[in-house]
């Protein structure tokens, strides 16, 4: 009695898998157009925000750029030198109670720009909940997960969302609420940060650009006279052989480990993140971060840099 019957479920909705047709874009696939600007300067832009968060009700001033909140990026010693310069640290979930004691005792000054990380277990909302209480000026939560540069989730599980779409469709409907989002994960350059803030984001989280210093955590090697540090996704078999004795049998590694070049002090990196986005409010005439969303049209390209000279496209 079926033969011939459309495949519907008895509710009526059709069993055959949606198609979204629309195009979803990355960092890649887009420039920012150039305008009119009457900045002389790129000292001129500020990139300081404030924020007043929804829930909490709480304020924070800063440049809204995090480290990530893996071992190897959400230092300490990382957070030492990014207060300095107004940016914020999600600090990994592994340092200990008295860890965190000592360097809240030590860095009163940096506390405003922390978040301390928590995963979804038992254990890990106890351990949040004793750092909390114990440094009371901690005020930030983070719980995440992200495409960034070592996650192979996409390639694992055929899950995701270019990011540059994402963090616009997400904006709109967060702004619209009063709330905040970050954009977290996909960012190579400066110029892809300046897009994430150009699309919405109100904070960019980074992990791999930070990667590789001398504040970064993970292990330094040499070979043929060159110096490299590791650097692995958090859902790595690297980490979870680190953290929780392997690779539990009901899941999949979806992050890898490769060896970063090592860069140096973070700081130098740091001033040449800070400069491109300057540059950035300054070809499209934004005198603050905060304006640069409301200045940004993103154009589609083909080819983002000459490669001539260079292996990128």
């Amino acid at each position: 009695k079926l033969r011939n019957v459309p495949a519907f479920r008895f509710s009526g909705v059709p069993t055959m898998p949606h198609i979204d047709s629309d195009i979803k874009l990355d960092f890649k696939d887009v420039l920012l157009r150039p305008k009119r600007s009457t900045l002389k300067s790129r000292s001129e832009v500020d990139l300081t925000r404030s924020f007043s968060f929804r829930n909490s009700k709480q304020v924070y001033t800063g440049i809204p750029i995090i480290a990530a909140n893996m071992d190897t990026v959400g230092t300490f010693e990382m957070a030492k030198v990014l207060c300095k310069f107004s940016l914020f640290t999600a600090v990994h979930k592994h340092y200990s109670l008295q860890q965190w004691k000592e360097f809240a005792s030590q860095n009163p000054d940096c506390l405003e720009h922390l978040a301390a990380s928590s995963g979804t277990g038992s254990s890990d909302f106890e351990q949040l909940e004793q750092i909390l209480e114990a440094i009371p000026q901690v005020k930030y939560i983070c719980l995440d997960v992200a495409n960034g540069s070592v996650c192979t989730t996409r390639k694992k599980t055929g899950v995701g969302y270019p990011q540059l779409s994402a963090v616009m469709e997400c904006a709109d409907a967060a702004h619209g609420l009063k709330g905040h989002i970050i954009s977290d994960g996909g960012c190579s350059c400066p110029g892809d940060v300046a897009k994430a803030f150009g699309a919405g984001a109100d904070f960019v989280m980074l992990g791999g650009m930070l990667a590789g210093h001398s504040e970064s955590g993970g292990e330094l090697i040499e070979r043929d006279g060159k110096k490299y540090k590791l650097f692995y996704g958090m859902s790595s078999e690297m980490a979870m052989k680190k953290y929780a004795g392997g690779v539990a049998e009901y899941r999949a590694s979806e992050g890898k480990t490769v060896e970063v070049p090592f860069k140096g002090d973070v700081e130098h990196t740091i001033r040449d993140i800070l400069g491109g986005i300057r540059s950035t409010c300054t070809y499209v005439g934004a005198a603050k971060l905060k304006e640069l969303s409301r200045r940004t049209t993103f154009i589609r390209v083909t080819q983002q840099v000459n490669p001539i000279f260079s292996d990128e496209s």
